[in-house]
């Protein structure tokens, strides 16, 4: 069945539930309908253009209808589209991607790799991977996790449980017990008032330390991070902080999940963001720019201390864990295709070449007083929203002032994204100097629609 764009306006926001929002606010406004994508921009069933400023999730690393990922898809497709690996077997796009995944992260030491659907799954199998490594090791007692506030780590019940903002938590509580979060290094926002970027990562690493060994060091599994937090509002910590944490972990034996989610293949200018910091995890949850969302994929990543726990003669190490679409077919031959890309043009040093020209640019937005903050890290950006700079209220994404602002910016043929009260830009990681010259000019123009609105 082939609807007309007629049909598809009346059957709009009908049927389908959309993630992260309220049905009745779908329903009041219904969702703006993609027909079709070219590089950085999107395109309606009208026609009308958008700028992609948000690479559709944080994800669309390499562009919208790349010929190379077209390409590998078809041809994958004329051989194999899927069959399971839990039957003892296996693929040649799976093999070939497990090998390039370790070749490329040999400085952090990968060994192995469990693909899976995306990255709520690849967080989910980081949790349960450790837990199952106390198990071999012979300290089953090791199960809590640490993490963040403001972290986010997905939508599955672990990922959940270390999610460290009650937005993602409070619909499905109570959720895993044994979760704890601590202090994120927020440079505009700490309970410390401390405004010295390096002093406030010692103060963060500090309370880590003393949470592990307030719960015990012998209960703790591991510790959950994202090198830069995404969804919690882009925070960049200092540059010592990531070595900070790597050496609390290592004082308590605890292992260091990085959730590269968002972070890997190249957004904050490496390819993966503990490498950004000199940090080498124990593991790391990638999804998103692995195949820049062409096909679901997601991947968790192990090191040399973590496998080898499950290589030891004589210990059973089942892996009772897994998805039906692990190690996919088409989805590894749209990564590999895609790694090419990310590769042959540097897409990590594109990253920090054009954010630095991005995050140069975003002070000029502080001439609005709903702006209270900008910060930025490579191609992932945000500027904090505030009802008055003195007080720090939180302008958050229900108010009349951001539709304004997001309305205006789509009229004026750009697709931003509020999140809580931060706006987030995260655009493809081919991104020119001339598309930030674009963004910059959309949002002042919604910027001063959304100060007029208000007088």
């Amino acid at each position: 069945m082939t609807m007309s764009i007629e049909a598809l306006r009346r059957t709009n926001a009908q049927h389908m539930l959309h993630p992260m929002i309220d049905p009745k606010a779908v329903a009041a406004a219904p969702p703006l309908i993609i027909d079709r994508a070219q590089g950085v921009h999107v395109f309606d069933i009208d026609g009308k253009r958008y700028l992609d400023t948000v690479a559709s999730l944080w994800n669309v690393n390499v562009g919208h209808g790349r010929p190379e990922l077209k390409a590998a898809i078809m041809a994958q497709l004329d051989k194999l589209a899927y069959f399971s690996t839990f039957q003892n077997t296996s693929n040649p796009p799976a093999i070939e991607l497990s090998a390039r995944l370790m070749q490329m992260f040999a400085r952090e030491n990968m060994k192995k790799v469990l693909f899976s659907s995306g990255g709520s799954d690849a967080v989910e199998t980081a949790m349960k991977l450790a837990r199952q490594y106390w198990q071999l090791q012979g300290k089953a007692q090791r199960t809590k996790f640490i993490s963040l506030k403001l972290g986010y780590h997905g939508v599955h019940f672990g990922g959940a449980s270390i999610n460290g903002n009650p937005l993602f938590r409070t619909a499905y509580e109570p959720l895993m017990p044994g979760c704890f979060q601590v202090e994120s290094p927020y440079l505009y926002r700490n309970p410390w008032g401390e405004a010295d970027p390096a002093r406030l990562a010692r103060l963060c690493a500090e309370e880590l330390d003393r949470a592990i060994q307030y719960q015990g060091p012998d209960t703790v599994a591991a510790f959950v991070a994202e090198p830069v937090q995404g969804a919690g509002g882009v925070i960049v910590p200092h540059e010592s902080y990531w070595p900070l944490l790597r050496a609390v972990c290592d004082k308590h034996s605890v292992l260091l999940i990085s959730d590269e989610v968002v972070t890997g293949f190249g957004r904050i200018g490496a390819l993966c963001g503990a490498r950004a910091f000199g940090v080498a995890p124990d593991m790391m949850a990638m999804a998103k720019g692995i195949n820049s969302g062409y096909v679901p994929l997601g991947a968790t990543l192990l090191n040399e201390r973590v496998a080898s726990a499950f290589e030891q003669p004589g210990v059973p190490a089942a892996l009772m864990h897994g998805y039906t679409y692990s190690g996919h077919a088409l989805a590894c031959a749209a990564a590999n295709a895609n790694l090419d890309i990310v590769a042959n043009e540097d897409l990590a040093g594109n990253a920090a070449r054009v954010g630095a020209l991005l995050n140069a640019r975003l002070p000029e937005f502080m001439r609005y007083p709903h702006v209270g903050d900008v910060r930025g890290l490579g191609l992932m950006s945000a500027l904090e929203l505030v009802a008055d700079r003195s007080g720090k209220a939180p302008l958050m994404v229900a108010t009349p002032y951001v539709q304004t602002l997001v309305g205006a910016a789509r009229s004026e043929g750009a697709i931003i994204r509020v999140q809580g009260n931060r706006l987030i830009l995260s655009p493809p990681l081919v991104f020119t100097a001339a598309d930030v010259d674009e963004t910059v000019r959309i949002l002042h123009a919604a910027f001063a629609h959304a100060e007029r609105s208000l007088s």
